[in-house]
């Protein structure tokens, strides 16, 4: 146990100082703290605040308050310690200052990490990392104790908090690594330090700051480099291009699952039902065969399912556990959740995020889950996308009718380029909506009718939850019968 903390993981103010590379201005480096906080609204007295500066709010507007409620300790920027130094000092309370207080919260992640000692598992990909964290905490959750992200904390911050939960019980921790923008795969990885990456799949996500689709291969391929020579494992889709390629380039092991038949851990035989999805895993490397039957539907959990497979493998998990794993995994809410209504039509719920591979992907899932009923997609905008937005959403539209999308309902910027992409590939325009949510609802109120399958998919500045609220009440309420994506 490291000097600076506590055996039951308390924090010692001159550690966080060293920690997170800052100076000790006020109050005694002996003094200890539960846990380290950001929200002022959420923190204990025996916690620390760490004032961080984002794009809507300032911690160091909050000090004060927090010190009034009894909070003896804050980690604050150079630049605006010295105004708040008074007030600190007369309340004897601690102040780490540090050049960034967003650094200096990933540098005490790092530190807790390295105290703890997990073997940890970073996902990235442009679609699926949270279903697959899912998927793989499911895989593992008996056979070791895990901590896992938790809703979309994968950036800079919400990165930090994952791994400041970490206790000494935890054995292993899965996390989700997102970037908008070219460094910041390799910049979460640094607080990280990954044992295991996994790259799920490269599309056109984020292309506002990743330029291209090579762009952003070039930026989800940086995990690798994070990964130890000698004892890292690089876990890669062996089905996608861009990803298989990273192989070539990787300085440690490689595991490559999929379809294909270089892949280390496969899926054979696959059937598709409208809520299942049956295959064989095959693990090369012992040569194990187990049959694996997946509660949901969407030929991109098969994939998702394999990259958790991976893992488990690369950690000693045998097929059978891993078989276990997969057919208890719980679907995550806003991700292709299926809600049925009183009236007989279902929805989908994906309304968690999107992007052009993950509403291709939910689109091949609604048509799995439609049968013999009409399939009606609900679609808001796909943000990040720069200057191929337009481009993009009518492709997108054209995909739906190409897959047998039976009705687009289209809302945002770009729900005109969603229709003129469906109306290229043969839909009639009298099977389009576009317009605010609350219209399409309401034309929807005398479309739907039993046996109905509708898709509601959306980036999550679209807050497309609101649909699907709307669609369960029109419905006269619902109940869950699975989610995920």
């Amino acid at each position: 146990m490291d000097a600076g903390m506590t055996p039951d993981l308390l924090w010692k103010a001159a550690e966080v100082a060293r920690a997170a590379e800052g100076r000790l201005l006020s109050g005694s480096g002996e003094t200890h703290f539960d846990r380290i906080v950001i929200n002022s609204r959420l923190i204990e007295e025996k916690d620390l605040f760490v004032a961080i500066k984002g794009t809507r709010h300032d911690g160091h507007d909050f000090v004060a308050e927090v010190i009034g409620k009894g909070v003896r300790g804050v980690v604050v920027e150079h630049s605006g310690a010295p105004a708040l130094m008074p007030m600190l000092e007369s309340r004897g309370a601690v102040c780490v200052a540090v050049e960034d207080t967003t650094v200096a919260l990933g540098r005490l992640a790092r530190y807790r990490r390295r105290i703890v000692g997990p073997k940890v598992v970073a996902i990235t990909g442009t679609s699926g990392k949270t279903t697959t964290r899912a998927i793989t905490e499911a895989v593992c959750g008996r056979a070791c104790r895990v901590l896992a992200t938790h809703g979309n904390l994968n950036n800079a911050i919400g990165l930090p908090l994952t791994l400041l939960r970490l206790e000494m019980e935890h054995q292993l921790a899965i996390l989700e690594l997102g970037t908008n923008s070219p460094g910041e795969i390799a910049a979460l990885a640094e607080i990280c330090e990954p044992d295991i990456g996994v790259v799920l799949n490269v599309g056109p996500g984020h292309l506002q700051g990743l330029g291209s689709v090579e762009g952003v291969a070039r930026e989800k391929g940086t995990l690798l480099e994070a990964l130890d020579r000698e004892s890292g494992v690089a876990v890669l889709n062996f089905d996608d291009p861009l990803v298989s390629g990273m192989a070539d380039r990787a300085s440690c092991r490689v595991i490559g699952y999929g379809l294909s038949k270089r892949a280390d851990v496969r899926a054979l035989s696959v059937k598709r039902g409208q809520r299942w999805l049956e295959f064989e895993l095959f693990i090369r490397e012992s040569g194990e065969r187990v049959d694996v039957r997946l509660p949901c539907a969407g030929m991109f959990m098969v994939s998702n399912a394999l990259a958790a497979a991976a893992v488990g493998c690369t950690l000693g998990i045998g097929a059978q556990e891993i078989k276990a794993g997969l057919e208890r995994f719980v679907q995550v809410p806003g991700r292709m959740a299926i809600r049925n209504t009183r009236a007989g039509f279902t929805v989908v719920d994906d309304s968690y995020n999107a992007n052009p591979s993950s509403v291709a992907a939910a689109i091949s899932g609604l048509i799995d889950l439609k049968g013999d009923g009409r399939g009606i997609l609900v679609m808001g905008d796909m943000l990040e996308l720069g200057d191929h937005a337009a481009d993009m959403h009518g492709k997108t539209g054209a995909v739906a009718v190409e897959s047998g999308v039976d009705m687009i309902c289209a809302t945002g910027d770009f729900a005109k380029a969603v229709a003129d992409g469906a109306v290229s590939a043969g839909m009639a325009p009298e099977k389009i909506i576009t317009g605010s949510k609350d219209k399409i609802v309401n034309c929807l109120r005398s479309v739907l009718r039993d046996g109905d399958w509708v898709l509601v998919k959306g980036s999550r500045a679209m807050r497309m939850e609101s649909v699907v609220s709307d669609l369960l009440a029109l419905g006269d309420g619902g109940c869950t019968k699975g989610e995920d994506r």
